[in-house]
């Protein structure tokens, strides 16, 4: 090694330096470009600065590993095209109220998908409903996907509430994942009906809107917006093995819900000290995600090789990898500083608590990533003494990725709207997305402050 750390502010400013670098160029290079651009990180720390290697959050991986598979079965046996047929069938029997009903939609299957990929599917049929009740697209569009993202805190199968919950545990705070869904569930509920309810009037109406107007001027265009009307699911039959999958699914979340809130009836071992302790809700969760893909698998007739070619277990794997570089890259930076930031950052955050939701919305927005900025933000704040009720009650604030349109649900979104309504603006800042997101998060974090300062 060339340099020895210091506990000094410079060495501390130094690292983190260091990891902003390493995620601003990671990102560039997308979702597998992040981990391994980490990588480089760990090498200057370890080699060149003398850090002490950090620890890679294990549990919270395999965790993830378990989750995305039993995803992938989900969606490979067809369960997951069941939930899209209902979903679709309750946009299209409410058609005026789209722009309402769209994102909670979007936010209640991504609530039991555990993903937000799921909004891919929806975004022609929210176009479809909009364009042909006469009502501007981006009014429904935008906040779905907004409430799509929204609904990641908020499900028991997601990448960034297991990890969150995995750390809380590991941290041997009286917290599960029932304690984390009580507060982000309303919380993130009352920020899409926010949301949606300013997008019920944005924009100009289409028959006033002369952009618009003249845009569909061209037969061909017209055609374009009013006509391709998209394909339903309302006239196919399914298959009964699609709905036992669904069932399937829906039984495993349940179990976990009542095993969660009622920890008394787990398996007790005696820990280290002798102490009999109950196993830790994320090493149930792993077990109970594998049985529920080994029962899709035997009753549902799935090809296990498909599995892995699935849309949600190829994303899944890709956060796997994101938090394993990105967390041990942010691990090995901030333990090696921890008196340094308990003097600087802990009294500011107990201070003012909000200063902790404001580091989780730009770190999210920095990595794109809410699993990656729960991996590194919520280990630090445990470790330097954050009241766990104040990372409770700000769980909404991992989504900060909306703030500029480069993720990929609002760059779907922007191509799915044909009417070219939803848009990034020309100071690439005022997008369509902007407002809904704000004032979702914002209301998020309000209302999750509220809950579980009551609650806890």
């Amino acid at each position: 090694m060339f340099f020895r750390k210091g506990s000094s502010t410079l060495s501390l400013l130094l690292g983190i330096f260091i990891l902003l670098a390493c995620l601003i160029v990671g990102v560039r290079y997308g979702s597998l470009g992040l981990p391994v651009i980490s990588g480089i990180g760990l090498i200057i720390y370890v080699f060149v600065l003398g850090y002490k290697p950090g620890t890679p959050p294990i549990a919270v991986m395999l965790t993830i590993i378990a989750v995305v598979t039993c995803a992938g079965y989900l969606q490979t046996s067809g369960g997951l095209t069941v939930m899209l047929k209902y979903a679709e069938k309750f946009l299209r029997s409410n058609p005026k109220r789209v722009t309402i009903y769209a994102p909670l939609t979007t936010w209640l299957l991504t609530i039991l998908c555990g993903t937000g990929h799921v909004v891919y599917t929806m975004f022609p049929i929210i176009y479809d409903v909009a364009i042909h009740e006469n009502i501007r697209p981006e009014r429904p569009m935008a906040v779905a996907s907004v409430a799509s993202q929204m609904g990641i805190s908020a499900s028991p199968v997601s990448v960034a509430l297991v990890s969150m919950a995995g750390f809380i545990s590991a941290a041997g705070l009286p917290f599960t994942v029932i304690n984390l869904l009580a507060v982000s569930i309303p919380a993130t509920f009352c920020g899409v009906m926010v949301a949606a309810i300013w997008s019920y009037r944005r924009g100009k109406d289409l028959e006033e809107d002369p952009i618009f107007q003249a845009y569909i001027k061209d037969p061909a265009h017209y055609q374009d917006v009013y006509g391709n009307q998209t394909e339903s699911l309302q006239d196919k039959e399914l298959p009964s093995s699609f709905y036992r999958a669904m069932y399937i699914f829906f039984l495993g979340i349940i179990i976990i819900a009542v095993l969660g809130n009622f920890p008394q009836i787990l398996p007790s071992f005696p820990d280290a000290k002798g102490t009999m302790k109950a196993i830790s809700m994320t090493t149930v969760i792993q077990m109970i995600m594998l049985v529920i893909a080994a029962a899709i698998l035997i009753f549902c007739k799935v090809n296990a090789k498909d599995v892995g070619k699935s849309q949600v277990f190829h994303a899944g794997l890709g956060a796997v990898v994101c938090v394993y570089g990105v967390a041990w890259m942010a691990d090995t930076c901030f333990s090696n500083h921890m008196a340094d930031l308990k003097a600087i950052i802990g009294g500011l955050v107990q201070a003012y608590p909000w200063t902790y939701a404001l580091a989780m919305f730009l770190t999210s927005k920095l990595v794109n990533s809410q699993a990656a900025a729960v991996s590194i933000i919520v280990p630090l704040a445990l470790t330097i003494g954050v009241d766990p009720i104040v990372i409770l009650s700000f769980i909404s604030a991992c989504y900060g990725y909306f703030f500029l349109p480069t993720y990929p649900s609002d760059l779907a979104c922007i191509n799915f709207d044909r009417s070219g309504t939803t848009h990034i603006g020309k100071y690439v800042l005022n997008h369509s997305f902007m407002i809904p997101g704000l004032l979702g998060v914002f209301t998020g974090c309000c209302v999750g402050y509220v809950i579980a300062h009551i609650l806890y």
